[in-house]
């Protein structure tokens, strides 16, 4: 999930970015909108977004300015501006990308779509070296079903189907457990643990893959013959992880 803020002193661009981030399919929260530095500061730190659609020129200072507040800038940054000259500084900032005003609907959506793709796979790596460092500490699980509570261990998951507000999960001895919380919460829960995201109605245990197979878009096979699709913004990240496995 992309958690935006825009920070613009222009309303009528705020206006214009607002609708465009409608049309996205990214999954996207927008936190807030500010009109300057200081308004636009407060906001950040209030909101803790992950991505930041930022203006240069503003009346009680520039993007960059507030950018250096920040020992560590904790978010990706979108300059969206009238002004070609500060495309390089803006890239000594770490910027995603730089966009001049006027823009097309789609060269913003196109970046947004970069940026979901980068934060994705950011925090699937630093989930994956939480798992490896550990590696030792969660073992067990505790399922509530309607029937009775179970202890599982988590070698014994092979993976998690989401069920609307339900997830069902499909152990090595082909028994089924249906628990009343959604795949979101085991996402948050299991993603150190050596999980993995693969779909957004899918999370799989990585040491049950198979293998990935090419064919119609793409799936994994696992040890219960399943075949999970995976979704195409998490293909490099699994990619990724295959490569630290192997």
């Amino acid at each position: 999930m992309l958690k935006i803020v825009i920070i613009d002193d222009e309303q009528k661009a705020r206006d214009t970015i607002r609708n465009i981030l409608k049309l996205s399919d990214a999954g996207i929260e927008l936190a807030g909108e500010a009109a300057g530095v200081k308004e636009g500061y407060e906001l950040i730190l209030r909101e803790k977004p992950n991505l930041v659609l930022l203006d240069i020129n503003m009346p009680d200072g520039t993007g960059f300015d507030l950018l250096k507040k920040f020992d560590a800038i904790p978010f990706k940054v979108i300059f969206i501006t009238a002004y070609e000259e500060f495309a390089v500084k803006a890239f000594k900032f770490s910027a995603l990308d730089y966009i001049l005003k006027p823009f097309q609907a789609g060269e913003l959506l196109a970046t947004i779509q970069k940026a979901a793709e980068s934060i994705e796979n950011e925090l699937t790596e630093l989930k994956f070296k939480t798992f490896l460092s550990n590696l030792e500490k969660l073992k067990k699980i505790v399922l509530r079903t309607a029937e009775s509570i179970h202890i599982i261990n988590l070698k014994d998951i092979i993976r998690l189907e989401s069920d609307v507000n339900y997830t069902r999960f499909f152990l090595i001895d082909k028994k089924k457990l249906l628990v009343s919380k959604t795949l979101k919460e085991y996402d948050e829960m299991l993603g150190a643990s050596g999980f993995f995201r693969a779909h957004q109605s899918h999370l799989v245990n990585l040491d049950h893959i198979l293998r990935f197979d090419k064919t119609e878009g793409g799936h994994l096979v696992m040890d219960d013959d399943a075949q999970v699709p995976v979704s195409s913004r998490k293909r490099e990240a699994l990619f990724k992880i295959f490569e630290n496995l192997g």
